[in-house]
């Protein structure tokens, strides 16, 4: 059974328990919570720092007991599932049919519906969960997320050393602001649009970008000369496995860069259910610059 330490909370606040809390997406979603005066509790591997008014569960997702310990009094779940491979989660679907709470799931817009089999091995694993999900009865609400503008982070110690961003080139696609997505997110949590049923909801930004044009817009807000430089795959995966990348995930990554065909698909999902268009990853650019600084 995870350690479960914090607040007990109000009884007539929603309770939200968090996946992939101290992740860049986790983490906008616990503050939009905080700020709308939920219970919050987040499961995560390893004891986190205290918070004010969020609660830690430790444990893993794969461990049914940890899973049933963090869903007691809970009303509602966001689920990441961060592995690449479904069959594990059948406990914890189990966990979650028994709790019965509201299951909000992020997963990918790149999904082909029409599709045997996906692209690559990440947007086969979120065709699989929802599959899973769905068919077990839980009815989520899928959110489908495009490319996060927040990956844009993984550049921040290339260009704290030069001006050339350097990696795989992958299709171009609508990149959508993580606090957009976060938003998305916190309304489904509270129930805030049940009429407009489970999806799933496509959560694009504005408009399409390749990685040379996120690099170019980075350059505008940091007033440099920025440019992207595309490498081979066996360049990238020889980074990749000198960085420590888990080979699994290095593969996968490569598969997705290779093979995940170009989306020029943007939505309005994003103001359906915030009420307001997604922000663009100029906009986000602008107001992360000092961290890449």
């Amino acid at each position: 059974m995870p350690d479960v330490t914090g607040p007990t909370g109000c009884p007539c606040r929603s309770s939200i328990l968090v996946t992939g809390a101290t992740g860049n997406l986790g983490r906008e979603v616990v503050d939009r919570l905080q700020a709308h005066g939920a219970r919050v509790r987040c499961l995560v591997r390893d004891q986190a720092a205290p918070r004010p008014g969020v609660e830690w569960a430790v444990g893993d997702l794969t461990n049914p007991a940890a899973v049933r310990a963090a869903l007691v009094g809970i009303d509602a779940v966001f689920l990441i599932w961060p592995l690449l491979d479904s069959a594990p989660a059948h406990d914890l679907v189990a966990e979650l049919i028994a709790a019965a709470p509201r299951v909000v799931y992020l997963s990918s817009t790149a999904i082909d519906d029409e599709a045997s089999r996906q692209s690559d091995p990440i947007v086969q694993v979120h065709a699989d969960m929802e599959a899973l999900l769905r068919n077990a009865g839980l009815c989520p609400m899928v959110l489908r997320s495009d490319t996060l503008a927040s990956n844009a982070r993984g550049w921040i110690p290339q260009l704290r050393a030069g001006d050339v961003v350097s990696g795989p080139e992958i299709a171009r696609t609508a990149v959508v602001d993580e606090r957009d997505v976060a938003d998305a997110a916190v309304a489904a949590l509270l129930g805030q649009h049940n009429q407009l049923g489970h999806g799933p909801y496509l959560l694009t930004g504005p408009e399409v970008l390749s990685r040379a044009d996120q690099v170019a817009l980075l350059g505008v807000a940091l007033r440099r000369r920025l440019r992207f430089q595309a490498v081979t795959a066996d360049l990238a995966r020889s980074r990749m496995l000198t960085d420590g990348r888990p080979k699994r995930l290095m593969e996968a990554l490569i598969a997705a860069s290779l093979r995940r065909p170009e989306s020029n698909r943007t939505t309005d999902h994003v103001e359906r259910l915030t009420g307001r268009p997604a922000g663009t990853f100029a906009r986000w650019a602008i107001d992360h610059t000092a961290e890449f600084r």
